[in-house]
């Protein structure tokens, strides 16, 4: 499987997504592939925010070498699964997306943990809401490890 996490800028929210979902398919051993991007293009080439950097460190994760990139159209037919971090970036894939095949790969990223609820990863960036991210990512990506398992044969 591949996974790419959208956020804004990808500084903060995606990095800290790709991360978490990086280290947990590793600890499972599954053979899938995870990347994240941004719906724009502010941030092209710069490694993530330094408190996503240092809320990551904390917990054992290093990101240092991701850098920031703009989501393409070949994204959406690459990846299997996109999780959009709100449901502003959620319509702007969506946009990108060419057909519903590729629409039904855009989820959001807290649409396992809470189904059917427009629940978003709140930015970071202005207020300082590291902690709560990575928690709520941490939440976010087990629950859909656990229906993947559930779901798989």
């Amino acid at each position: 499987m591949k996974i790419l996490m959208v956020c804004l800028g990808n500084i903060c929210r995606s990095p800290i997504a790709h991360g978490i979902m990086e280290s947990k398919i590793k600890k499972l051993n599954l053979n899938w592939t995870v990347d994240s991007a941004g719906t724009s293009g502010w941030h092209v080439g710069e490694q993530p925010d330094k408190r996503a950097i240092a809320t990551c460190k904390a917990k054992g994760l290093n990101i240092v070498h991701q850098k920031s990139r703009k989501i393409t159209k070949g994204d959406i037919e690459y990846y299997d699964v996109i999780f959009a971090m709100d449901a502003n970036n959620y319509n702007d894939i969506l946009r990108l997306c060419q057909s519903d095949e590729q629409k039904a790969k855009v989820k959001l990223m807290t649409g396992y943990l809470y189904p059917g609820r427009n629940t978003p990863i709140p930015d970071p960036y202005y207020d300082d809401r590291f902690e709560e991210v990575y928690t709520l990512i941490d939440l976010a990506t087990d629950s859909f490890l656990k229906s993947m398992v559930v779901t798989s044969p």
